[in-house]
């Protein structure tokens, strides 16, 4: 019995880490409203201050992160799609509003559903595609009634759409390795390629100068929004399964939206054809791992092969 108790204690305990987790992930989106500097500058800042952070952890509890020259090769270059990522949704945030990047982001499900199954030649379920099909009409709801933010919108897509890739990426790489040493060598590419992006374009000029309040803010982005709240994320997965996770995640947008009203007040108002849309989106996301999860359930009681 004490054992039992003590594992559900734990559960618990995680229970309440991860919705905090996400609650964390789903302020970055305000931290990005909050910040005057560009998304690009804002990224490279974020980044660099990650990558430290993850260093000092490691450092502090003796954790080795070395890994061989061709999986560096890897992590390195799929930083730049990380990179590309951040940029994309914060810019997103930019030219709209937080609310309108954080649902675009949500389409990440659409994308996955599509992209995983093509990379890894398996078959799209119907399940998925009908998700997809709902996902698409939910966001050309917000197209529709939001034009004026068209540019943030596309942005926020591409930005899921990245989201997708390095996602499935590392769906591969998490089986041979800790998400948190995979998260390290990402953000330094994601520093360098961000780097290099930045010499073409914007540069290191003027415009990368930090107010007392932005200095603030990116220290929260970079520390407890991106390093401390990816270690958590990860830790929890110790006595949670993958579903409930996936689950609870799905919850970063309707958290962020949220946090934004509480914020921002009347700027985040939209209209009723953006809720309409987002409503779709956001429940589709939500009840379609509820519906895959009774799927698999069902077939395992079968004996048939789980898809």
């Amino acid at each position: 019995m004490r054992q039992n108790f003590s594992g559900s204690s734990a559960v618990k305990r995680n229970l309440v880490i991860l919705h905090l987790t996400v609650l964390v992930w789903g302020f970055t989106g305000i931290l990005g409203a909050l910040i005057s500097i560009s998304a690009t500058h804002l990224v490279w800042y974020r980044v660099l201050i990650a990558f430290i952070t993850l260093f000092i952890y490691f450092k502090t509890t003796k954790t080795s992160f070395k890994v061989n020259s061709e999986t560096f090769i890897k992590l390195f270059f799929t930083g730049a799609i990380v990179g590309a990522h951040w940029i994309l949704f914060f810019q997103s945030i930019k030219s709209s509003t937080v609310s309108v990047a954080l649902v675009c982001l949500s389409s990440l499900t659409l994308f996955t559903a599509i992209l995983e199954p093509l990379l890894k030649k398996q078959r799209i379920s119907k399940l998925e595609i009908l998700t997809g099909f709902l996902i698409i009409c939910g966001i050309f709801l917000i197209f529709r009634f939001e034009s004026q933010y068209s540019f943030g919108i596309i942005c926020g897509l591409l930005s899921a759409l990245c989201a997708s890739l390095f996602s499935i990426i590392n769906s591969k790489q998490v089986k041979n390795r800790p998400a948190p040493i995979i998260s390290f060598y990402e953000l330094i590419g994601a520093w360098v390629w961000v780097s290099i992006f930045m010499l073409f374009t914007e540069g290191f000029d003027s415009g990368m100068r930090l107010s007392m309040a932005d200095l603030g803010y990116l220290l929260i982005l970079g520390t407890i929004c991106t390093s401390i709240a990816y270690v958590a994320g990860v830790e929890v997965m110790k006595e949670l399964s993958a579903f409930r996770v996936a689950l609870i995640t799905n919850l970063e947008p309707v958290y962020g939206i949220i946090l934004a009203w509480l914020f921002f007040g009347k700027r985040e108002q939209m209209t009723p054809g953006f809720y309409a849309g987002a409503v779709i989106v956001l429940t589709s996301i939500f009840v379609f791992p509820l519906i895959k999860h009774q799927i698999q359930k069902r077939r395992l009681k079968k004996n048939l092969p789980v898809v």
